[in-house]
């Protein structure tokens, strides 16, 4: 039953084509006719055979958008070890005030960006399974690029804050380790909208998903030079010699 419905699908054309071709051999069908008619039933053919091929290179990149939503909502989002908040949370034994409020308003932002990826994946996940994924495939893929555009101004925020204080090393680390991985999503998330343009038309350019920047060096105060040449005697004054 597969390989049937698979031959019609897209062996059709070529069959027809040969049948028109032996009824107009048999019933001596003028020439003309008989070139127009397997020319009409070529270019349908063609046509059909490239929306198809169309359709299922959609659906592969549909298969691929859906990879890389689930794959930042379950590394990057929620209480994950690797999300920026948790590297920012990881600076609240700063005694700054002014890093303490910069931290509870991060907070506050990551329950919305939260709640916000939450149900961005339980729609993806609802279309996909009614098959209508592909319908929305352009607007799911612009909210993944401004959820993600939206999480990474956090990063720079992260990076603004460790150029101008002393971080500690264990955040250092983790920060480190969120980078490397954050950065491959990126230039998968890259790859995929390179990828996609050949398929879709989309206005996002690859380059509008930024890569997280390392971690300046610490700043270490420059050591006092020292001189082991004997201070000058200050000079004697002249004075009578009693």
């Amino acid at each position: 039953m597969y390989v049937l419905r698979t031959i019609l699908n897209w062996g059709w054309c070529p069959i027809l084509i040969t049948a028109l071709a032996l009824l107009g051999y048999t019933y001596e069908w003028p020439i003309e006719a008989l070139a127009i008619a397997m020319g009409i039933t070529l270019i349908v053919g063609l046509a059909v055979a490239a929306s198809n091929t169309r359709e299922k290179e959609l659906e592969r990149t549909s298969q691929r958008l859906r990879q890389l939503a689930g794959y930042f909502n379950r590394r990057f989002m929620g209480n994950a070890s690797l999300s920026i908040f948790t590297v920012i949370n990881s600076l609240s034994s700063t005694d700054s005030p002014r890093i303490w409020e910069w931290i509870q308003g991060c907070g506050t932002s990551q329950r919305v960006i939260n709640t916000w990826g939450s149900s961005f994946i339980n729609r993806v996940e609802s279309d996909i399974r009614t098959h209508r994924f592909n319908i929305y495939l352009q607007t799911y893929l612009n909210e993944l690029w401004l959820i993600n555009s939206h999480y990474y101004n956090f990063v720079e925020q992260f990076y603004d804050v460790a150029d101008k204080i002393e971080i500690p090393r264990e955040t250092a680390d983790q920060y480190q380790r969120f980078m490397m991985e954050y950065n491959a999503f990126t230039q998968d998330f890259r790859e995929f909208i390179s990828q996609l343009k050949k398929v879709a038309r989309t206005e996002i350019e690859p380059p509008s998903i930024k890569l997280a920047k390392e971690l300046p060096e610490p700043k270490t105060p420059e050591p006092t030079p020292k001189t082991d040449a004997e201070p000058p005697s200050p000079p004697r004054r002249k004075g009578y010699i009693l």
